[in-house]
């Protein structure tokens, strides 16, 4: 994931972070789009492994994905991450979407960070060797590896998955007629923002 701006309160990039705790009525505000690939062979779909180094212990599963660069198109960013965090290169045709629409806040233990996200589906035949090529220095302290879970026992791990609604987005791949499906605000965080 490569940097993108931050908030008018908070001009620094996202990824200037410090992963030292801060006080929760301290932390500051970010904002930013991202763009997130639900890759998926329909039964099983690629997760990463993701951690706040500031609260010790954390970890939860997240799609392939992140911010949009400036000049850059939602469909753009999905294709550059991917290559990026799993080493597949795939054109934008290759993706389905965007599916869906949300905006979630993400409360860490240094930020609180507010990013509408697009989410595309990429269906491949089947599961394939994650090899990243393109991780930040950032991703590369925080990302704990990745797995293919099957979609039906998503709701039975142990860490959180983030999105929650992660089989509602397959599903959703084949329901163009749907697209972007609205999902509202939500919040994932490993410290609440409130």
């Amino acid at each position: 994931m490569t940097a993108a701006s931050g908030s008018p309160s908070s001009p620094e990039p996202f990824r200037t972070r410090r992963f030292v705790p801060v006080a929760p009525e301290l932390r500051p505000r970010r904002s930013r789009e991202a763009a997130r690939v639900v890759i998926t062979d329909g039964r099983v779909a690629l997760m990463l492994a993701d951690t706040d180094p500031g609260l010790p212990g954390t970890r939860w599963w997240v799609t392939p994905g992140g911010g949009i660069d400036p000049g850059e198109s939602p469909v753009e960013a999905a294709v550059r991450e991917v290559a990026e965090e799993t080493g597949l290169v795939v054109r934008a045709g290759d993706l389905r979407g965007p599916v869906a629409v949300r905006t979630v806040v993400h409360g860490y233990s240094d930020q609180v960070l507010s990013q509408t996200e697009s989410f595309f589906v990429l269906v491949v035949d089947a599961a394939f060797e994650v090899q990243p090529g393109g991780l930040t220095p950032d991703e590369q302290l925080t990302l704990d590896g990745c797995d293919w879970l099957p979609l039906h026992a998503l709701d039975g791990l142990a860490d959180p998955v983030w999105p929650a609604n992660l089989a509602e987005l397959v599903a959703l791949a084949e329901r163009p007629e749907e697209w972007p499906k609205q999902l509202g605000e939500v919040e994932e965080s490993t410290l609440p923002v409130a």
